[in-house]
């Protein structure tokens, strides 16, 4: 019975360290989809040689494909440093 209850601590465990994404990661991943898809529509406007077309869709797209996604997947929050521990040491010994 014992070695149960390990084995499924044991998967709990794996699971949390299998899947490094969190909240802050999938929020900086739907801007970076909101910057494409604003650049598709950027980049279907009717005018052949327009400013839009030309200009500010690439820029768009190609920020959200190379800079906003990628960000987004090697995010990972900073842990807050921990205050220094100050080490006791023994009282000195006396010469006998």
């Amino acid at each position: 019975m014992k070695k149960v209850e390990k084995t499924k601590q044991a998967k709990k465990g794996k699971l949390d360290s299998i899947f490094p994404l969190e909240r802050e990661n999938f929020i900086i991943l739907g801007v970076g989809l909101l910057v494409i898809i604003l650049g598709y529509i950027a980049l279907s406007e009717n005018k052949v040689e327009g400013f839009m077309p030309l200009v500010v869709a690439p820029l768009l797209l190609v920020v959200g494909y190379c800079v906003i996604v990628p960000f987004g997947i090697m995010y990972r929050k900073k842990d807050k440093p921990r205050p220094p521990q100050e080490v006791v040491a023994p009282p000195p010994q006396q010469p006998s």
